[in-house]
C-alpha cells in the first residue's frame, strides 16, 4: 500500500484530534486552516502544531501538493467552499474524506467538485462526538470509493464502515440522528431553565427519571449545557444543514430550524462571556442561573 501523506483541511478541535491520533501511523501529516491568515488566530494553531508534530501549510495549494489523503474537517457552512478550493489543487487519485456535518445535497455538490478534478470523494457520517473516541469515533462512509478507503482507514485504527456506494446516504443517517440529539439538547436547556426559573425543577426532573429511567437526567442536563455553551455555534451550523436535509426530503423543518436558533442563542451569549468562570463538571443549575440572571437583568447585547 502506498505511504499515506495526510492533509487536514481545518485544524480545529476535530482536525487536531485526527492529526494527533494519525501522526504516528502515516508518512507525514500537514494541516491548513483559514485562521492561519490571521496572526492572532494563528498563534494557538502554531503552538498546537509544534506539540503534535504537524506541519502547517500556508495555503490549500501547498497542502494538496503534499497529500494523497485529504480530510475535510471544517464548519458546515464552509463545506462546499473548501471542496471547491481543494479541487483547484489536489493531485489526481487523492482520496478526499469529508467529515463535515452537511446535508446530502451539499455532500453531492462537494463530491462533484472533487471528482471533476480527478479526486476520490468519500462522505463520512460521524456518528457521535469525536472526544473521547478520537480517531476511533464511529463513522459511516458513503460513495463509490468508500470501501477501498475504509480498508485503509481501518488499517490505521479507525472505526470506518462503508454502508453505500450512493452519495448522501451516510450524511442522511447522520443528519436524521442530529434532529433527535441536537434537538434534545435544545429541549433540555429550554425545559430545565424554565423549570428553575419557576422553582419547579425538583418536580420536573423526577418525572423525567420515572418515564425514562435509563437516563440520568441530572448528569445529562449538565453535559448538554456544557456542550452547547462550548460548541453551540458549530452545532447551530450543523442544525441549519439538518434543516436543509429535512427540506431536501420534501418536509418543512420547523423543529430543526428552531433547534439551530436555540443553539445559536446560547453560543452568542457564551461568546459575550455570560458563562465565563463556570468550571468543567459544574451542575446544569449553574448554567441555568446565568441564563435566568441575564433575562431578569440583561447586561449583555440582545441576541433575539
Amino acid at each position: 500500500m502506498e505511504a499515506i501523506h495526510l492533509g487536514l483541511i481545518g485544524y480545529g478541535e476535530v482536525g487536531g484530534i485526527f492529526c494527533e491520533g494519525l501522526s504516528p501511523q502515516v508518512a507525514s501529516v500537514r494541516a491548513w486552516d483559514i485562521k492561519l491568515a490571521d496572526p492572532v488566530l494563528a498563534a494557538p494553531l502554531h503552538e498546537r502544531a509544534r506539540q503534535d508534530g504537524v506541519a502547517l501549510c500556508a495555503s490549500a495549494a501547498e497542502l494538496c501538493a503534499a497529500s494523497n489523503l485529504l480530510i475535510s474537517a471544517v464548519t458546515a457552512s464552509n463545506e462546499v467552499a473548501v471542496a471547491r478550493e481543494a479541487a483547484l489543487h489536489l493531485r489526481p487519485g487523492t482520496f478526499y474524506l469529508d467529515l463535515n456535518s452537511a446535508s446530502p445535497g451539499a455532500k453531492r455538490e462537494a463530491a462533484a467538485l472533487v471528482e471533476s478534478a480527478g479526486g476520490h470523494y468519500v462522505e463520512a457520517g460521524v456518528m457521535t462526538s469525536v472526544p473521547p473516541y478520537g480517531i476511533r469515533v464511529p463513522m459511516l462512509l458513503g460513495g463509490p470509493h468508500a470501501e477501498p478507503l475504509a480498508r485503509q482507514l481501518s488499517a490505521l485504527g479507525m472505526d470506518a464502515k462503508p454502508i453505500s456506494t450512493e452519495l448522501g446516504i451516510a450524511s442522511a443517517i447522520k443528519m436524521c440522528r442530529s434532529v433527535m440529539i441536537k434537538g434534545l439538547e435544545a429541549l433540555v436547556i429550554e425545559s430545565y431553565t424554565a423549570a428553575r426559573a419557576y422553582g419547579v425543577e425538583d418536580y420536573v426532573l423526577p418525572t423525567l427519571q420515572e418515564t425514562f429511567p435509563a437516563i440520568d437526567w441530572t448528569e445529562q442536563g449538565r453535559y448538554f449545557y456544557s456542550r452547547v455553551v462550548q460548541h453551540g455555534r458549530r452545532r447551530a451550523e450543523e442544525m441549519r444543514e439538518v434543516a436543509n436535509t429535512v427540506r431536501e426530503a420534501g418536509f418543512e423543518s420547523w423543529m430543526s430550524a428552531a433547534t439551530a436558533e436555540k443553539q445559536d442563542w446560547v453560543a452568542q451569549l457564551a461568546a459575550q462571556g455570560l458563562f465565563d468562570g463556570i468550571k468543567k463538571g459544574d451542575s446544569w443549575q449553574t448554567y441555568a442561573d446565568r441564563l435566568i440572571a441575564h433575562v431578569e437583568k440583561p447586561g449583555l447585547q440582545s441576541v433575539d
